[in-house]
């Protein structure tokens, strides 16, 4: 170029020229850290490894080629090609395909520490506690200077005004972090100065994020007294000190609304119980005096009679039912002792004898004579009419013909 003099333009298009044409299609492996989906619909993001690190986008019309879900750890396969933005001065891979290319070493650290703790029960159901609902002092381990610790104070100061807060100053990324971090939590337990502690920072790359989850923070998390609240980032962050807290939230923010009730709400719901409360004994009270203002002599009288009264008829009416049906069943039995007598009466041999009927014995044998061919010439009869008796020799006997 020699001693001539270049404009900014100049040299970021050389550069540009000479950057892009200099490498053709180029095929990185990384690891995938700092996902940034754009308004736009592209998604920038970053590779890097132990060694460097280089800024990627990958362009709206490319997305659609993707096969897999992207997270930030991940070790990738990106092919494409490199690219000078000249408004920023900056170069980045733009990439045409992402292929995954195993697992991303800050995320197989994660997991491999997350098994160890969680071997020694750190993470345990029952290490955990409840969080006081109605703590009189919260105590926050975070960057003061951070967005966090506003939004926490700003919900604090709306839900529960009064409450008082103490604020642990602490870095919430780079090498120093973790071990202050660690040790805040042990000074608020040390120093008793907090019904609730609340540790957590705003979100962040993964890497950003890496101090909540070294063994001396989640150590330091476990082994506290004061109920832990962990507020890590945003919804989709995570840390290792998220499962030996107490208690997750999602952001800070939600960190602030689970460590304090909202007490003019719940000052609203008391002040309706005590109406509801007040109102239904009051309607028990006139109930009552209403049911006892009448009960006078005359008024228990007439409800004595109101309930007597019924009860006497249904007694008269049984008791008509029970001699009506006494009368019918004593008039049948006399027709029945009617009929057995005229039975019985018809049956009397003595009746027949008084009709002129006679009884015919064999005066030898006994037995009754009931055919002519009962008996023969001879034989000595006994005849028995209504009065006397007659005896008879038999001169002979025939059919009657």
């Amino acid at each position: 170029m020699g001693n001539g003099k270049l404009t900014v333009t100049e040299l970021t298009g050389l550069i540009k020229h000479r950057l892009e044409d200099g490498f053709g299609p180029l095929c990185v492996e990384g690891e995938l850290s700092n996902r940034r989906p754009s308004s736009v619909g592209h998604l920038y993001f970053t590779l890097k490894d132990a060694g460097a690190a280089i800024s990627a986008v990958m362009f709206r019309n490319s997305l659609p080629r993707l096969t897999f879900a992207l997270k930030d750890g991940m070790l990738i396969r990106a092919k494409g090609r490199l690219s000078v933005y000249a408004q920023r001065g900056t170069y980045q891979l733009v990439c045409e395909t992402l292929e995954p290319a195993g697992t991303g070493d800050i995320l197989a650290m994660l997991e491999a520490r997350k098994r160890a703790l969680a071997a020694e029960g750190l993470f345990d159901e029952s290490r955990k506690r409840a969080i006081r609902r109605f703590p009189d002092t919260v105590a926050v381990i975070s960057s003061p200077s951070g967005a966090a610790l506003q939004d926490i104070l700003n919900v604090l100061r709306r839900r529960a005004a009064g409450l008082r807060v103490v604020i642990l100053p602490a870095p919430v990324q780079g090498a120093e972090a973790a071990a202050v971090i660690a040790r805040r939590v042990e000074q608020a337990n040390r120093w008793n100065i907090a019904d609730t502690l609340i540790v957590g920072r705003g979100g962040g790359s993964l890497e950003d994020l890496l101090p909540f989850s070294e063994e001396c923070v989640v150590r330091a998390v476990a082994a506290s007294k004061i109920p832990v609240i962990s507020a890590v980032g945003h919804e989709i962050d995570w840390a290792l000190c998220d499962f030996a807290a107490d208690l997750r939230a999602p952001t800070p923010s939600a960190a602030a609304e689970l460590a304090s009730e909202n007490r003019s709400d719940t000052l609203k719901a008391v002040r309706s119980f005590v109406n509801n409360l007040y109102e239904t004994a009051r309607g028990r009270f006139s109930r009552a005096r209403a049911l006892l203002r009448p009960f006078s002599a005359e008024y228990l009288e007439r409800q004595f009679r109101a309930i007597l009264q019924p009860r006497l008829l249904r007694f008269d009416d049984a008791k008509e039912a029970l001699l009506e049906a006494a009368a019918e069943r004593s008039a049948g039995l006399r027709r029945r002792i009617e009929l057995a007598r005229a039975t019985l009466e018809a049956a009397n041999p003595g009746k027949a004898l008084e009709r002129g009927l006679a009884l015919v014995t064999n005066a030898a044998t006994g037995s009754v004579v009931r055919s002519a061919f009962d008996v023969k010439a001879g034989d000595v009869l006994r005849i028995k009419p209504a009065l006397g008796m007659i005896d008879a020799v038999v001169t002979g006997a025939t059919d009657g013909r």
